[in-house]
């Protein structure tokens, strides 16, 4: 079986988890398959967008518990591949010229929840449920620890981590985890839609926006505010005649 399918809709990427027996669960096949596919889009001049989903009731459960077997501290090495494929992961969507759109489809927990924050964009069907529950299995969501707190602050992000509650898309969108609830059956329409606008800007506008964002959210404020005069002294050259 694929563990990710890929179609192209014009200008958008669509990839797609496959693994819907496991509620998309993230094993090593899999998260290769979309560090590869993120990859792939990126260098693909024909992609100007990308959305990632997941095929069947759920976005993705997070880790895939059958392999924790494997990842022991007898298996150190196993283990270590398996921390830096999967940090790996998460730094690629940050690092992508072109913007990635989360189409959360049912369950997005643990890891999946860190893959859905990880993109730039996410919609979520009204169905939805997020949570990182972590801590009532007595591990620690390490690696999607830092890109949650960035996102949310100390306090709720905090909250999610210790309780390990699941959440409505409703208070996601309070908590600035997602852009917006969608009925279910308008999910991937709305994100496809999104997906096609944002595509329709100029390709060299539209990286340089969004390697200019990440950059300038975690930098001081004066710092940020001259990397803003450099680019906007740059950004003329963009425009067309």
């Amino acid at each position: 079986m694929t563990e990710l399918l890929i179609e192209n809709i014009g200008a958008v990427r669509v990839l797609t988890m496959n693994r819907p027996d496991k509620l998309n669960a993230l094993n090593f096949a899999l998260t290769r398959a979309i560090v590869e596919g993120l990859q792939a889009a990126d260098a693909d001049e024909s992609v100007a967008c990308v959305i990632l989903t997941g095929a069947g009731r759920g976005f993705c459960a997070g880790a895939d518990t059958s392999e924790f077997k494997d990842l022991t501290p007898e298996n150190q090495k196993l283990v270590e591949e398996r921390a830096q494929l999967t940090m790996s992961m998460h730094r690629l969507f940050s690092q992508m010229s072109k913007p990635v759109i989360s189409a959360i489809n049912g369950f997005a927990m643990g890891g999946g929840a860190g893959v859905a924050l990880a993109c730039d964009m996410a919609l979520a069907g009204s169905s939805a449920k997020i949570g990182y529950p972590e801590v009532k299995h007595g591990i620690v969501a390490a690696i999607v620890m830092p890109n949650l707190v960035r996102q949310l602050g100390r306090k709720a992000a905090f909250e999610l981590l210790a309780t390990g509650q699941t959440i409505s898309p409703e208070r996601a969108v309070e908590l600035g985890m997602i852009n917006r609830v969608v009925p279910d059956d308008k999910l991937m329409e709305e994100a496809l839609a999104l997906a096609q606008l944002v595509a329709g800007f100029g390709r060299q506008a539209m990286a340089t926006t969004k390697a200019l964002f990440h950059e300038v959210v975690d930098l001081p404020l004066m710092a940020a505010l001259e990397r803003g005069r450099e680019t906007n002294a740059k950004m003329r050259a963009f425009r067309k005649p």
